[in-house]
């Protein structure tokens, strides 16, 4: 288990000095005593800036889930809740650590051979194939009969049932990439995740994915084995078992369609003619092949300790006080940069997500200001800075199954992931808005400030399933992921093209810096990341003191499938 700058959650009660001191700075400006009691609280630009500033300085080098950095973070946060005077919400304290399993590829290469009638043909590991660690087991090895599934697709909503007709138990499934062309992107990007918990579904043992021509045009397939191999993580239950990795399947690999064809060999179609039907717009046909596999991969197991981060404030209805929204943000970014191509080795992530979890702060604060003057919300409001969410939203997942509260009793999250504060924004997107009327609440909120509710403005990269709420959509709850538009208030200026090159040229790099970003962009507009705050309040407000908790619409296909009363599971 790595060693983390504080090893003792509990410790977090008595760290002042710094973080206390910064936590005072951070407070808002004075007000007259009788301006409290009636005036509602507003964002504090200097607030948003001071915890900026602290969570993506140098000190903490980029926040990597399990470091010494994001340990110093998650103190800072703690330290925050309690000169907020928000009441303790996690397993321990504010805190609710989460054990984690880290796997990378042992120096012994992985293997994979085909045995056909013509002879055994092997596979060369980056050639012909890639694979990544397995955290589920040190040794995978697993020898099976080969099936192709066509896409692995299944979905009774969208009519589609890429195993009908094909016998999968023990075997080991070869699909294409791809397959949800046409379908909405939010529910594409759904349905394109499920590919190997269907095979599991139905007895396979092991998971091909086969690289195609079409693919190879916009991906090649040295690319694929860069990136391929990296390290992988899953939280561990209370059991010590990876979560989310089915041990079933003994073996996964990525397999380049050039090196693929002697699985087809003798087969009822050939691989000619699925690249075929791929190209005229097809699905192509499932069936049984005549080869068996046999491929083994070892891996190396580290285990990582990081917390998520919880407060409260207390609803002060009798009866809605036990039901709760939860903010989410996460804490975590991705450490030190693996190049050195850049003069800086810090992937500070100031905007990625730096920027978010000062905005939760700020809100959390004006929460409890508007309690202190005797005005505290009717149903409960929870803050949650989320660790793991760069290794794949792994710390609010953890939480979604592992709730402080009564998973049935949450009934709104509202998630902050890097808002990007470059611009004086005039409109918000907030993902998730036509799924639940969560989306009339966002544009009352933001209507107030004069903000506008636009639609999603890319929905080709289905950003619904992409952050952290949606580990709490899948639970069945009512969730939108709040962004900055792509409209500015400056008529000089495009806010689109503003976001747009931040993310080409800033995003997971160590250009998401103060300096950089003030070079670049002119600096963060903190009196914007204010009034995005201000917008954020008002949200969480209205859903707090409304007489009905947030509900989905009738048509939304993740309210269909993730609801409790809801029949229909995709």
């Amino acid at each position: 288990m790595k060693k983390h700058f504080f090893s003792n959650a509990s410790k977090s009660k008595g760290v002042i000095g710094v973080f206390v001191a910064a936590a005072l700075l951070a407070a808002c400006s004075p007000q007259p005593e009788a301006e409290l009691e009636v005036a509602a609280p507003a964002a504090n630009p200097r607030s948003v800036q001071a915890h900026l500033e602290f969570l993506a300085s140098d000190l903490l080098e980029g926040r990597d889930t399990g470091s010494r950095g994001h340990e110093i973070s998650s103190h800072y946060i703690a330290a925050q809740f309690q000169v907020m005077g928000l009441q303790e919400a996690g397993t321990d304290g504010y805190y609710q650590r989460v054990s984690f399993r880290s796997a990378r590829l042992s120096d012994n290469e992985p293997t994979f051979t085909v045995d056909t009638e013509s002879g055994t043909h092997e596979l060369q590991y980056r050639k012909h194939f890639t694979t990544g660690a397995n955290t589920a087991e040190e040794l995978s090895e697993v020898s099976a009969g080969l099936v192709f599934v066509g896409y692995g697709l299944v979905s009774e909503t969208f009519g589609i049932n890429d195993y009908e007709g094909v016998d999968v138990e023990n075997k080991i499934v070869i699909a294409v990439s791809g397959g949800t062309q046409g379908l909405p992107s939010e529910e594409a990007a759904h349905l394109g995740a499920q590919k190997q918990k269907q095979a599991v579904e139905r007895g396979a043992v092991g998971f091909i994915t086969l690289h195609t021509p079409e693919r190879e045009a916009v991906r090649p397939f040295e690319r694929a084995v860069l990136f391929g191999a990296g390290p992988r993580m899953r939280w561990l239950d209370k059991d010590g078992n990876a979560h989310g990795e089915d041990n079933q399947l003994k073996g996964s690999a990525y397999v380049d369609y050039r090196a693929a064809e002697p699985m087809f060999a003798g087969a009822e179609y050939t691989l000619e003619d699925v690249f075929a039907a791929l190209e005229a717009g097809e699905r192509p046909p499932s069936f049984a092949l005549n080869a068996t596999a046999h491929m083994s991969r070892e891996s190396i197991f580290e285990e990582i300790d990081s917390p998520n981060v919880i407060g409260m404030i207390e609803g002060s209805d009798p009866e809605l006080k036990n039901e709760y929204v939860i903010y989410t943000a996460h804490s975590d970014h991705i450490g030190l940069a693996r190049d050195f191509t850049t003069s800086s080795k810090i992937n500070n992530g100031a905007l990625d997500n730096a920027a978010g979890v000062a905005v939760m702060l700020e809100t959390a604060r004006m929460y409890a200001e508007q309690a202190a003057a005797g005005n505290p919300p009717r149903r409960s409001i929870l803050f949650a800075a989320v660790t793991a969410e760069e290794k794949g939203l792994l710390g609010a997942d953890y939480f979604a199954h592992n709730p402080t509260v009564p998973i049935e009793s949450i009934v709104a999250n509202v998630n902050l992931d890097m808002p990007v504060l470059l611009y004086p924004f005039a409109d918000i997107v907030a993902f998730g808005a036509d799924h639940s009327n969560l989306g009339e609440i966002v544009a009352r909120a933001a209507g107030k400030h004069d903000i506008a509710l636009s639609p999603d403005p890319m929905p080709e990269q289905a950003i619904f399933t992409r952050s952290d709420h949606y580990t709490l959509v899948r639970q069945g709850i009512p969730a939108v992921f709040l962004m900055t538009g792509f409209t500015s208030q400056d008529e000089d200026e495009d806010g689109g093209e503003v976001w747009g090159r931040f993310f080409a040229e800033n995003y997971h790099r160590p250009g998401d810096d103060l300096k950089t970003l003030t070079e670049q962009y002119g600096g963060i507009r903190y009196d914007f990341g204010a009034l995005f705050t201000d917008i954020n309040f008002q949200i969480g407000m209205e859903i707090a003191n409304a007489d009905e908790a947030p509900y989905w619409l009738p048509e939304s296909y993740f309210g269909k499938i993730f609801a409790a009363d809801s029949s229909v599971r995709d």
